[in-house]
């Protein structure tokens, strides 16, 4: 019975003790590196990715070298947008040069925090080239991988600077490779209005669509010029939703997977400093909030006995590549369902500007006039078409007035397989007399080439 009672009592203190630890609740561990002083040889950034050969593509070892490179840590893995690498610049404001390092280690936010200057010990190291940015690693097996976490100290070494990180302003139009691993700020950009719609507001990357990334278009108010921000589905705020004002954006420019694209890489959602700033989205055609069709079929075509591109001309359709290429609308299938399909992808045209536009539609005898269309994308990298209306057509879509009006553009997948149509209904009502429709696309290999898929293309309304 004594026995049973002093078990009794060491499992209650037991309790009491454990029951004082929060668990949930932790401080960092202190480094004591106030003392640092790195002794030894020092290169640059920008010296170090000169090792590299674009041209014979080898990766670089450095050998007995006794040499560092210094730099400051721009990127964090804290939210989980980073994964295992950190991403260095050679200066805390107006750097000249970036570089990923491969780190086999996770939480790598407590050691190398956001600024934090760091020494990387080069002798063991191998520079190479993946995913469109040069990285140092590893070398195995012909790869450069993350430096393992039991020589993690033997390469990196923190010091006791940490500064504030000055984003270096750029616009969209400049970006370059010098741009690529440095922490950037985009000024007076927003979303794309496809993606932030009252009706559906996509989040950063938790749409059944997004299979590794979240990769969302950005435009600036000034210029126009597209770019995307690259969210990974693991990352903390994936399923927070996209604002739908315009701001400003930090993060470290980098390029997509496939080396298609730049793409921007935030920190965490606080880098996107809106604001409730006003959009600067365009004017559209309004004529009033009907999107009913009416009964009576003004024009229609669903493609259904269109085989080739010239019966579409044959049929009065007018399509012409303007750009001085010869990628043009082409008719398709897929499933068993006829339409017609416009993609930059697969092609040798780095910049296609093409028109689709639909035969005479005579809007004398007919009123409250509604326009359908249904529309579906693929292989999406950028929202790259445009739905457009005019009274004057010329013949030429390049001298020809027009007039732009909000269909719903679709956004991904990147699996055409899973892609749907997206209809779209437009009250065309205060139009007068013989109006053409226009389709725009306006792509190029290899960053812009979503596919885009047109389809049953109506103007009901009634008769007079």
């Amino acid at each position: 019975m004594k026995a049973f009672k002093k078990y009794v009592i060491c499992i209650l203190c037991l309790g009491c003790f454990i029951s004082c630890v929060k668990t949930d609740d932790f401080d960092l561990p202190e480094i004591d590196d106030s003392n640092f002083e790195f002794e030894g040889a020092t290169t640059t950034i920008s010296s170090v990715k000169g090792h590299y050969n674009l041209e014979t593509e080898e990766i670089y070892t450095f050998q007995n070298t006794g040499v560092a490179i210094e730099g400051y840590v721009v990127s964090s893995d804290e939210a989980g947008n980073f994964y295992k690498e950190l991403i260095l610049q050679d200066r805390a404001s107006e750097p000249t040069a970036g570089i990923q390092v491969l780190v086999d280690d996770n939480a790598l936010f407590t050691t190398y925090e956001f600024g934090r200057k760091i020494f990387i010990k080069l002798d063991g190291l191998s520079l190479g080239f993946n995913h469109g940015v040069l990285q140092l690693g590893i070398q195995h097996r012909g790869d450069v991988v993350p430096i393992p976490r039991a020589l993690i100290e033997d390469h990196i070494i923190r010091t006791s600077e940490k500064l504030p990180i000055e984003p270096l302003r750029v616009e969209i139009e400049d970006f370059s490779d010098q741009y690529k691993n440095l922490y950037i700020l985009l000024d007076n950009v927003q979303f794309d209005r496809n993606l932030v719609r009252d009706e559906k507001i996509f989040s950063f990357a938790s749409e059944t669509t997004d299979e590794y990334d979240g990769i969302r278009q950005l435009e600036s108010c000034e210029s126009g010029a597209t770019t995307m921000i690259s969210t990974s589905t693991f990352a903390d705020f994936r399923s927070l939703l996209l604002p739908q004002s315009s701001g400003s954006v930090e993060g470290v420019l980098t390029r997509d997977f496939y080396d298609d694209f730049y793409n921007l890489v935030i920190n965490t959602p606080e880098a996107i400093k809106f604001d409730e700033g006003e959009r600067c989205d365009p004017d559209f055609l309004f004529c009033g909030e009907n999107n009913s069709p009416g009964i009576e079929t003004i024009f229609e075509e669903g493609f259904e006995t269109i085989t080739t591109q010239r019966m579409l001309e044959t049929r009065g359709w007018t399509n012409k590549n303007v750009s001085g290429g010869s990628e043009l609308f082409k008719p398709g299938t897929l499933t068993g369902n006829r339409h017609v399909r416009i993609s930059a992808y697969n092609t040798v045209e780095n910049s296609i500007e093409a028109w689709l536009v639909t035969p005479p539609i005579d809007l004398t005898t007919s009123s409250n006039e509604v326009l359908s269309v249904d529309l579906r994308s693929s292989f999406d990298n950028a929202t790259i078409l445009r739905v457009l209306v005019t009274t004057n057509f010329t013949g030429n879509p390049l001298t020809t007035d027009w007039t732009l009006v909000e269909a719903k553009i679709p956004v991904g997948p990147s699996n055409q397989n899973a892609a749907q149509f997206l209809r779209s209904h437009i009250d065309v009502s205060c139009l007068e007399g013989t109006v053409h429709i226009g389709f725009h696309y306006q792509g190029g290999s290899a960053e812009k080439t979503t596919t885009y898929d047109i389809d049953n293309i109506r103007v009901t309304g009634a008769a007079l």
